[in-house]
Formats: C-alpha cells, structure tokens, sequence
C-alpha cells in the first residue's frame, strides 16, 4: 500500500468519529420518552400525523403488538410496490414510457426495497418509471430504515425498563425516526450531491451527439422482429452508424441521499455509484462513505445513553472498528497487489523488469479512475460491512482475495455497523452470545447492562446469530445443484461459484450487492433471492423483539464482583472473537471452495 491509501483509508474513520458523539447525542433526544428541545421543534406535524393516522401515541406496546404492528406495516408497503411496478405504464411520470415489470422481478423489488436490501437484478435507467423511483422505492428507502431503527430502539428499552411488559409504541418511534432523523439528513446530503452534479429533475432522456462517430455491430433481424442466422449458426449483424448516445435524467439525488443514509443500497441507476450522475466527483464519494456509516455509528452512541452507561456505546463501536479496520486495509492491499496471474504470462520477463509499477498500479479493472483503488476498496468494505449494498467499482473485478474480504464481512452478521438499527441490534444477539460464554467460564449467571442472560433469551439471539448463516449455507447449496441456479453463472469454476455465494450472502445479509457476473434475473433467482430476503429481516427482528420484551419484564439486577464489564477492552475483543469465529467455522468451507481456490489457482498458473 502507498502513503496516499493510507491517507485515505486512516482519513475516513477520524472525520466519521468527529461526527458519530453528535449524531448520537441528538438521536437520544429523538427517542427519548421525555418531551426535550428536539421534538418540541416539531411537535406540531408530528401530533398532525397521529391524528390523521388515528394513532394514540400514548399507548406501550408489548413485544408482540410491537412486532405485529412492524410487520403488518412493512408487508403492506411491500404489496403497494409490487402493484405500482405492475401498473407503471399507465401511470404518470413516466416519459420513457417503461413498461410493466414481470411479475417475478417486480415481487423480488418489493421485497428487497421493503426488507432494506435494494437487490436489483434490473437496470434503474431502462425499468423503471420515475413514479415507480419515488413513489414505490424511494419511500420504502425511508420506511425500511426507520423501521429499523424503530426495532433498535425497542431493543435498547428492554434493557434499560424494569418490570415492564411494554417496549413503546411502533407507530410513534417509525414517525420519529423518518420526521427528525432521515427526512432532514437527506434534505441535507441532496443538496451536497446537488451541488457536486448528482441530477435532480424529471426531465425526459436527451439524445446528445458523441463526440466522434463511429459504427457498431448491429443484429439483422426478419420482418418479425426473429435474429437471423448465418451458414454457421451465429448471429448476422451489419455495420451501424453510432452519431448520437442517450443520457438517462431523473430525481436521482434525493434518492441516492436515502439509500446511502438508510444503507438501503441499490441505485438510481444500473451502474450505481460508479455513475458519474450518481457520484460524480471524489467529494462526492467520501460524502456518500460518510452517509453509510453515520447513523450506524450514531446509534452506538445512542444506546450507551439510553443504558446510561456511554461506555457500553463506545465499546460496541470499538468491537466494530476493530474488526473493520483490519479487513479494509487487507481489501486494498490485495487490490494494490493486483492480479498474481499476471506472473504466469508468456512475457514473464516483462512483468518482472516491471514488477514495481505493476505493484504500485495493482488491480484498476472494474474501478473509475476518478476514484482509484483505495478508495474503491474502502467504499467496497463500507458498503458491504454496513448493509447498504451501493458499488463504486466492479466487485466481480476484484482479486479472489479482494473480494474475498467484502464476501466475508456480509457473512458476519452485518453487524460490523450492519444496516440502520439492523446491524446494532444483532450486535447486540453477538453481545448476549459473548457474555454467555463468560459466564460459562466462571459458572455463573450471565448478565448483560443489569439484566439477566437466561434460557430464553439465550435462545433468541442464536435464532438472530444463526438465521442468516443458515439461509446463506442452504440456499447456496439448492442453487448449486439447481440447473437453473447454475445457468445464471458468466464464469465457470472456482469463479462461478463465489457469483452464487456472494449472491446468497448479500440476500440473505441483506445487503443487495452483487458480483454481477451472475445473470440472477431469472424466475428461479428472484424467487430464491425473495425468500432470502425476507427471512434474514423480519423473523430476526422478531426474535430481538421477543427478547427485549423478555429483558423487560426482569428486574435489574445490582452488580456485584462476579458481573463481567462490558465495557473494557477485555469484553471488546471477546466480542469481536465471538463475531469472527462464528462467520469463521460456518462459512470457510465455503469460501476455500470459491476465493481462496480462486486465488491459489491464479497464483500457481492453474
């Protein structure tokens, strides 16, 4: 790695720490059940919006009207989605007259917008209506976030009540989290796209000549519209003139905004973040890094406040940077390598007199080169240790090992900051895990932040740890043995195979990136990825809610000599442990049979 990847990697995290203690001291004042500066401010829409929805935001739910209330929420959004990309084209806003989308990816869409994923196996720019954009996913971009940060907030109440058989009101905390949290830091982040040249309209596309004419290799085709063949079988084309290019237009800064602060992922259009109309300078790329982490991050801050104890915050953040610093560094480090393969060539000798430029240029294939390897490595792990899922560069293009390490922290949990509320709430399951194990050690009890760890709530939060490793091990091994999972695959082998894992793990994590080298809008892929979907979010978020309303219920309990601190380094590296040995023993076999195979037969020339 040279200087300038350390400068940008080491960068990130300080400016991203300057802003989490603000962030964090401003969402306890959100959620906090006292009436503060905070929500005075906007007290009057948000007492508006309770009754025209005919809430009663005085009512305290119990875990399961908690849960119920989520759930019936998020499917009737997931439905309304559904049914607008199924009637697109007769609605308005629509001036690339799009049709309708197919049933099988439109119910894959809906679900992947309204579980926080934004898996995308269309392109934005050539499916999708600006109606259906805003409308249907730009709204479940807010939705899906602050419900997850409604089910965070649920969580940390059961640790701090005492006695009580109510976690809040959904209604109430999904309001807060989408009027104080999401809406203004979007409006915010818009504009600093706006003003770096991410577009924002609802302009038609506009044709614009090229700025030198050349031809193309088109297809000949009979007079219905069938390809014709030649004496050998192939396809026929004919030379073209290519004199002009179309530029896509849309609403795309708002959009882009929510899905980077709500880590929903997905994008405006097919290319992405790699889309100069999505991200179109290096500024604008460190804001959107930023955006991913920010909340994430805030919560930590928030729940040591809500415990009462900051400390308990700090080291869950602590446990996430610790295991997230290393792996960033690693991703652009095997990238600034480049491709060992190289060293197989013919001209052998050429690659060893040039060996040193070789190593400082290392793996530029899939990147822009207004952004470079280091930052499209960070942006890389980011993405996929957050459960945002939003590319600046090519993953299918990374290094076996390269890519390893993004594969890798989505099969962590997405706990490493994870998706808004998601990724701290099983953080949390991981912590219940590790102070388990603590107590096993010593014999006693477990506790964690003045509750008691028992049976039950041992039980929940394996059910949280383990779902997503089970649906990632399972699902993998249905499409590998599935004639039509593995004809989605654009490379054979070692390859091949770490398309079909990556796939799996970004669903059922999710996360909604992709190696893209997996052709996955299939009847069969948008089925299996929609099951993935849904079952990583909402039995997990489920099961946390049954064992916060569980810790609710309990009294405190006084420390004594025997309680474990968690909130010293000792607890921040047995959580982190616990973390990686899990995602360790469930998924090397995995992984050696796709990146690790991959790179040792690119290294050895096989």
């Amino acid at each position: 790695m040279t200087a300038n990847d350390f400068i940008q990697v080491g960068l990130y995290p300080v400016v991203l720490l300057l802003l989490l203690k603000p962030m964090g001291s401003y969402m306890t004042r959100v959620f906090a059940e006292a009436p503060n500066r905070v929500t005075r401010v906007g007290g009057g829409i948000e007492r508006l919006l309770y009754r025209l929805c005919g809430i009663r935001s005085e009512e305290d739910m119990g875990w399961k009207r908690y849960a119920l209330a989520m759930l019936l929420f998020n499917v009737l959004g997931l439905l309304l989605v559904y049914l607008l990309q199924r009637v697109q084209q007769w609605l308005p806003l629509n001036p690339q007259h799009f049709g309708n989308v197919a049933p099988d990816s439109a119910i894959d869409t809906a679900i992947s917008f309204a579980t926080n994923t934004n898996w995308q196996g269309y392109g934005g720019e050539s499916t999708m209506s600006y109606l259906t954009q805003m409308l249907g996913l730009a709204v479940q971009n807010f939705l899906s976030a602050a419900t997850g940060i409604a089910v965070l907030v649920a969580v940390a109440r059961g640790f701090t009540r005492r006695s009580s058989k109510a976690l809040g009101n959904f209604w109430v905390d999904l309001t807060r989290a989408t009027l104080y949290v999401l809406l203004p830091l979007s409006l915010v982040v818009a504009l600093l796209l706006a003003s770096q040249g991410v577009v924002q309209n609802l302009k038609p596309y506009v044709d614009v000549p090229v700025v030198q004419a050349s031809t193309y290799a088109q297809p000949v085709t009979d007079a219905a519209g069938n390809p014709v063949k030649d004496a050998s079988g192939n396809p026929e084309t004919r030379p073209a003139p290519l004199t002009s290019q179309t530029l896509p237009m849309g609403p795309a800064a708002s959009q882009v905004a929510i899905k980077m602060l709500g880590t929903n992922g997905g994008g405006f259009f097919n290319a992405n973040s790699a889309h100069p109309y999505e991200n179109p300078t290096p500024l604008s790329n460190f804001i959107e890094m930023l955006a991913i982490f920010l909340i994430p991050g805030g919560l930590c801050v928030m729940f040591g406040r809500m415990v009462g104890d900051r400390r308990q915050g700090w080291a869950i953040l602590a446990a996430m940077l610790l295991i997230f610093v290393p792996l960033t560094v690693g991703l652009v480090a095997a990238e600034q390598a480049g491709n060992p393969a190289l060293h197989g060539l013919v001209a052998r000798h050429v690659v060893e007199q040039h060996a040193s430029a070789l190593q400082a240029g290392g793996n530029m294939e899939g990147k822009e080169t207004r952004f470079g390897i280091a930052a499209s490595g960070l942006f890389a792990a980011i993405t996929t240790a957050a459960s945002c899922g939003a590319v600046n560069a090519m993953h299918d293009s990374l290094t076996p090992l390269g890519g390893l390490i993004p594969l890798w922290l989505m099969q962590l949990g997405e706990v490493i900051f994870g998706g808004v509320g998601s990724g701290l709430y099983g953080m949390l399951a991981f912590a219940v895990v590790a102070v388990f194990i603590a107590g096993l050690m010593v014999g006693r009890t477990p506790e964690y932040l003045g509750k008691k760890i028992e049976a039950y709530e041992m039980k929940m939060a394996s059910l949280a740890v383990l779902l997503p490793c089970a649906l990632v091990v399972i699902c993998t091994a249905i499409a590998v043995m599935t004639p039509a999972g593995v004809a989605a695959i654009a490379n054979p082998g070692a390859h091949g195979f770490s398309e079909i894992l990556y796939a799996v793990s970004s669903a059922s994590n999710n996360n909604g990136s992709a190696f893209a080298g997996l052709s996955a809008n299939t009847p069969f892929w948008n089925v299996l990825l929609g099951v993935c979907m849904f079952l990583a979010r909402y039995p997990l978020a489920i099961a946390m809610l049954a064992m916060a309303g569980a810790l609710a219920a309990k009294r405190h309990v006084p420390e004594s000599a025997g309680t474990l601190p968690t909130h010293t380094p000792l607890f921040v590296a047995l959580l982190a442990c616990v973390v990686i040995v899990v995602g360790a023993l469930t998924f090397l076999p995995a992984l050696a049979l796709g990146p690790i195979a991959e790179y040792l037969m690119s290294a050895t020339g096989h």
